[in-house]
């Protein structure tokens, strides 16, 4: 240490040092507030914003104003028209006879394990910040997301994976690795990117193997490149080299557990077929062996970019899209369910908004889509301590806003953290003065999902 120090280096250092001591105390094995109905999360991403008129929230007066303007007609993000019914068919599933669309027939099968909330809320009818709302409990600032919270909270069970993943085939949604920042939180909380388009496991977790040397000589580099990180960091002590020194250590640990977790081949063929052979199936798969291996949180994005955003032609590229993933979740929830694990996994299943009961225009004409609607839309939840066969709230009879037990992000938010044994108002993180939180200064746990 350089015994001359300025006074400004001096609390800079310090300063940092507390940070470390932060880190040291985040990095022990950290507990829940209570007893957890859930260990672990899978969260299906439909960027872009699904029509909940069409998928999980029927509206039969849509179709007695078809064609003409609808009393509740809502300031909206492009011009929009008249009624546009639904094109897909409801119908009742389960004991519980909660409706749902055509679209998710396979998941509808299960629907007395899901919990339907068709009363949510965003703030804005735009994508950027909107997906920040979802993910990161903030629409504007920079904060963490819900899987580094989590990852914060709850450590991971597992050392050699990292402990929050997110998978997007074929590239990023917009606004990229955001969506799983870690922003404030030490570094080693951000969630792991994965490209799920690919099949090879060297292409889907880039540089997992050294083409240059084996195992003994890479420990044998680590160490190296240990001492000398940490050397570093006695004279620095910034945090953000400690999250590069365990990103170094939990790439190096990862060669052997990673390439068995993302091999789906190892699956019986019953099972793989159970899933189906698309991207969407192999990544659900997938998502379903990392859990099973001490991972807390899995994200699945349905595409690059946002594919759910239908302004146009909504009724053939949702027919498309949800083709690719009812499948999928449907085969998910009874796997977990005949391997015991449903009871302790939470799945959730939404995007950033949902869309207007109204059709979009273009200028005089109509392309058959809809336009973002934030006022009211639906996400559902299964396994995990929530009450199957559930629905909380409602719209008003075109689903154009909420109008019954309206619920905010914060509130679906609070409700998932209380699932995984976790006060939302105690977990925080103090940062630039203040004591933050993914619930920001408000938000109630929805108790009837609650089983």
């Amino acid at each position: 240490m350089n015994p001359f120090l300025t006074r400004r280096e001096m609390l800079r250092r310090s300063g940092m040092g507390m940070a470390m001591l932060g880190l040291g105390d985040v990095m022990s094995a950290p507990k829940p507030h209570f007893a957890p109905r859930a260990k672990r999360v899978i969260h299906f991403f439909l960027n872009g914003g699904p029509s909940h008129v069409d998928t999980f929230d029927p509206k039969p007066a849509l179709e007695r104003y078809a064609g003409r303007p609808v009393p509740s007609h809502r300031i909206t993000e492009r011009k929009t028209g008249a009624a546009f019914p639904s094109p897909f068919k409801f119908q009742r599933y389960g004991q519980s006879g909660i409706e749902v669309s055509e679209l998710f027939a396979k998941t509808a099968a299960h629907i007395d394990d899901i919990a339907v909330i068709r009363s949510m809320q965003a703030q804005v009818p735009n994508h950027e910040p909107s997906l920040m709302l979802m993910n990161c409990g903030d629409s504007i600032q920079a904060r963490p997301s819900l899987g580094a919270w989590l990852t914060y909270g709850l450590g991971s069970a597992n050392e050699n994976l990292p402990g929050f993943i997110a998978m997007c085939p074929g590239g990023m949604p917009i606004k990229s690795a955001e969506n799983w920042q870690a922003a404030f939180l030490p570094g080693a909380f951000q969630g792991t990117y994965v490209d799920s388009q690919h099949q090879q496991v060297d292409r889907l977790i880039e540089n997992i193997r050294s083409p240059h040397a084996d195992s003994r000589v890479q420990m044998r580099q680590l160490e190296m490149m240990r001492r000398i990180n940490e050397q570093h960091r006695q004279e620095r002590s910034d945090p953000r080299l400690e999250a590069r020194i365990q990103s170094f250590e939990l790439a190096f640990r990862m060669q052997m557990e990673a390439a068995d977790a993302f091999d789906v081949t190892r699956e019986p063929q019953h099972i793989r077929a159970m899933y189906g052979s698309g991207v969407h199936g192999r990544q659900t798969l997938i998502a379903r062996r990392l859990l099973e291996r001490g991972v807390r949180m899995v994200q699945l994005w349905h595409g690059a970019g946002q594919p759910w955003d239908n302004h146009d032609n909504i009724e053939a590229n949702h027919r498309r899209l949800s083709a690719e993933i009812d499948q999928p979740i449907a085969a998910l929830i009874a796997d977990l369910k005949q391997r015991g694990m449903l009871e302790d996994t939470l799945i959730i299943w939404g995007g950033e908004f949902g869309r207007t009961p109204t059709v979009e225009m273009s200028g005089a004409k109509s392309k058959l889509g809809r336009d973002h609607n934030h006022y009211g839309f639906s996400v559902w939840m299964a396994g995990g301590g929530v009450k199957g066969g559930t629905v909380h709230g409602s719209t008003d009879e075109f689903g154009f806003a909420a109008q019954d037990q309206p619920t905010s992000v914060h509130d679906l938010h609070a409700t998932i953290l209380h699932l995984l044994g976790i006060n939302h108002e105690e977990l925080t993180y103090r940062y630039a003065g203040r004591d933050f939180r993914l619930t920001d200064v408000y938000g109630d746990v929805i108790t009837p999902v609650v089983a």
